[in-house]
């Protein structure tokens, strides 16, 4: 299925701008459920300018009407953009993120073993010498690399991941670790999330109106999300 081609970028637009699911706005992206739900938390590790999938020609407001009239509609995409992949060579990392694949690598020969060396350095874009050096402790700078997970970093998605752990424990013959951080009352979670998002921004409108009463009003994380 084709995808936005900035998919994170275009989900926080979807979350500000609509009342679709979480599930469906993580599909139509291509994008997994929690980095939806961080992104409508505001804990994504970088904060992203919103980009409308309308004016960018990828999705009709008829088909965001729609799957705002019924959560279990597949939203369809108006035209994909052209899908550049790189066939050689380690994937691409920004500079500014480089620093933090030491840690992310550490973390996943702590709790995915399984993992080779080289599905980990496709995954981060490091290379077998790196890994070998972190797994033996003889890397340079080992006294500060602390394990740290890939996706919260932003170094991979949390579907590529789970799906090379998927591949790595079948080769391995074992099973593969069940996601159980939406197990429960998930609709209640994702009504907390959506009610703190909304608190938060009456509370900011109501600082805004105060502000121009009395002057500035400084606002903390209690004050915004008090309910």
């Amino acid at each position: 299925m084709a995808q936005p081609l900035m998919p994170h970028a275009t989900a926080s637009w979807l979350v500000d701008n609509s009342s679709l699911s979480f599930e469906q706005i993580a599909e139509f992206c291509g994008l997994h459920i929690l980095e939806i739900q961080a992104i409508a938390d505001d804990t994504a590790t970088t904060k992203l300018t919103g980009r409308d999938p309308v004016r960018a020609h990828e999705l009709t407001q008829e088909e965001i009407d729609k799957g705002q009239a019924d959560p279990t509609y597949v939203l369809k995409m108006l035209k994909g953009p052209e899908q550049i992949r790189r066939t050689k060579g380690p994937r691409y990392t920004p500079v500014s993120k480089r620093q933090d694949k030491p840690d992310g690598i550490a973390w996943i020969l702590r709790h995915h073993p399984e993992i080779s060396d080289g599905a980990i350095g496709k995954l981060i874009g490091t290379t077998r010498t790196t890994i070998a050096a972190i797994r033996d402790r003889s890397h340079w700078n080992i006294a500060n690399i602390t394990p740290k997970d890939p996706v919260t970093l932003g170094l991979t998605s949390q579907r590529e991941l789970d799906a090379l752990v998927a591949k790595a424990a079948k080769a391995a013959g074992i099973e593969a670790p069940t996601d159980t951080r939406l197990e429960g009352d998930r609709e209640a979670l994702i009504e907390q999330l959506r009610a703190e998002r909304t608190a938060a921004a009456h509370a900011a409108e109501a600082g805004e109106g105060a502000e121009g009463a009395t002057g500035p009003v400084e606002h903390t994380a209690e004050t915004l999300f008090r309910q």
